[in-house]
């Protein structure tokens, strides 16, 4: 029997695909205003992409805050097991501006491409600029089990 896709699942294949397009993925980067966002990923230009993961039709369809993260982005995009993706033609989903990419625990596929919306130049650095530190802070706890408690500010 065949395990349902899992969010981390639905992760782990968007964050390949996204790494073999160029992007650097991070997953759960908490944003200034307290949101988390289940992927965000910057390119090598510098533009800033965030995935929002969703694997069953009651999360989608409860989910209030997705409208927070485009104010931290240039491009928004849904991922989503591909029986969820028809669900994303809902207007409420603003199909019209967000990307779809149907993803499992091994790869994801572009469905449809995120539009552009182009940060500000200030929220652009402050969004980077925490991008940056949440992938050092990771890369540091990784080196070293007791950074956490060792470094805590």
């Amino acid at each position: 029997m065949i395990s349902p896709i899992t969010s981390v699942d639905v992760v782990r294949g968007t964050s390949r695909l996204l790494w073999l397009q160029g992007w650097s993925p991070l997953p759960e980067v908490t944003l200034a205003d307290g949101h988390r966002a289940d992927i965000m990923a910057i390119s090598r230009t510098g533009d800033i992409l965030i995935v929002e993961i969703k694997v069953s039709a009651a999360d989608l369809k409860g989910d209030r805050k997705w409208h927070h993260y485009r104010d931290y982005c240039d491009r928004f995009a849904w991922a989503v097991p591909a029986d969820l993706a028809g669900h994303l033609e809902d207007e409420r989903f603003a199909p019209d501006a967000c990307g779809l990419l149907v993803a499992d625990r091994h790869e994801a596929l572009w469905v449809r491409e995120a539009c552009e919306a182009k940060l500000a130049p200030a929220r652009r650095k402050a969004v980077t600029l925490a991008f940056a530190r949440a992938g050092a802070e990771r890369a540091l706890k990784g080196l070293d089990p007791g950074f956490e408690g060792f470094w805590k500010r």
